[in-house]
């Protein structure tokens, strides 16, 4: 026993990692994942593991940035890589450098996860797509300047409309770093004076050449444009995130141009409907116009103006006529009633009891005397007859 050699823990999980790393050559594990996690730096925790047995594994930040789907656990999965001794706590786990989903390419379920996580998230909602303008005053192309997608859209756009104005945004449609170009043309393209619609796209393609325009990156973009974005990718039976995000989809860069500006000979041909109906309504608001005053003039006071003058002539003495009837009725009226006033006064006047043989008698100061208390021997009094009057002294 004192013959065998003393090592350190270092030593000997440095020696595990040289038989393990050098034994086993790079190898595609079949397994299920589980365990899925994602680190702040990037990098992949994960366990592979089939019926029997599991194993720890990660894929590091520079081959995480290569996959174009989310590891998700219970995906099974085909992982290229090698095995690793991980010295700090003496534990093995396997290093992937590509992850290859089973059962459907690693493009199409990258492609199902993010239309999925978008389609929660709204994106895709008619409600928040804006109209396109009708004839809008600038339209911007980004696109490739070289490809033959933005030669068919410059050719269908000016013999459509000779007028319009056109502004092409340079950009890489595929490869690496053209995700990025084309959203960051989509961030800036609303500075470009008097641009009112964009059209972003390609031609065909194979799946990983139009892949730019599946990244969320570019959908992202494509949704927070603050002008209306028409997408134009590939041909008819090419789907993309690009296309359900955007305002409008084209089936080809052709058709883009064919609904992103009206036909002139469209517009030539609606303006003389226009001016055709609007002659139409004039004509016919003319003729009614025609017959309203024919019918006027037919009417028998246009005819004989004299009648309506003489009728109201007529009208006006018979008025008169009845104003002075009720007011020689309202005269007669008065007088009978003030007779019949005057006829009440009379009855009542103290002359007509005087006129029975009754007098009056006064004071000096024209007092009626009531009683003999209101005068004194030597006072004058007045006494008033039916005809005339006497004046006495009061002796007693």
């Amino acid at each position: 026993m004192d013959e065998l050699p003393v090592i350190s823990v270092t030593e000997l999980v440095t020696a595990f990692r040289e038989v393990v790393e050098t034994a086993l050559p790079p190898c595609i594990v079949e397994g299920e994942l589980s365990n899925c996690r994602k680190s702040a730096a990037g990098h992949w925790y994960l366990t592979l593991k089939d019926d029997e047995a599991e194993i720890s594994a990660v894929i590091w930040r520079s081959a995480a940035a290569k996959l174009k789907f989310t590891p998700k656990d219970g995906m099974k999965a085909l992982a290229t890589g090698s095995l690793q001794v991980y010295v700090t706590k003496g534990t093995c786990q396997f290093s992937i450098s590509r992850l290859m989903p089973q059962g459907v390419g690693e493009l199409e379920l990258a492609f199902r996860q993010l239309r999925d996580k978008l389609a929660a998230e709204g994106l895709f909602d008619e409600s928040r797509k804006r109209p396109i303008p009708t004839i809008p005053r600038r339209i911007a192309l980004v696109t490739s300047p070289t490809g033959a997608a933005v030669r068919d859209m410059i050719q269908v756009i000016t013999r459509r409309w000779p007028p319009a104005s056109l502004v092409i945004v340079p950009v890489r449609v595929q490869g690496e770093g053209a995700a990025e170009e084309i959203a960051k043309a989509l961030g800036m393209v609303h500075r470009i004076p008097g641009v009112d619609v964009v059209i972003t796209g390609r031609g065909g393609g194979s799946l990983e050449d139009l892949w730019c325009f599946n990244t969320e990156i570019v959908a992202r973009a494509v949704a927070a444009c603050k002008v209306p974005v028409i997408s134009a990718v590939g041909h008819e039976i090419d789907v993309t995130i690009a296309d359900l995000v955007a305002d409008r989809r084209a089936l080809t860069p052709s058709e883009a141009g064919e609904f992103v500006v009206p036909a002139a000979a469209d517009i030539r041909e609606s303006l003389r409907q226009t001016v055709d109906r609007i002659r139409s309504v004039l004509q016919g608001r003319l003729e009614r116009f025609r017959l309203k005053l024919a019918a006027i003039q037919a009417r028998s006071v246009m005819q004989r103006p004299e009648n309506l003058v003489n009728q109201r002539r007529q009208d006006c003495d018979q008025l008169g006529e009845r104003a002075l009837r009720s007011l020689q009725l309202t005269v007669e009226r008065r007088r009978q009633k003030l007779a019949s006033l005057a006829a009440s006064l009379q009855a009542l006047s103290p002359l007509q009891v005087l006129a029975r043989g009754y007098s009056l008698t006064l004071t000096a100061d024209g007092h009626v005397l009531q009683s003999a208390d209101q005068v004194k021997p030597g006072d004058r009094i007045v006494t008033r007859l039916n005809s005339g009057s006497i004046t006495s002294i009061v002796e007693a």
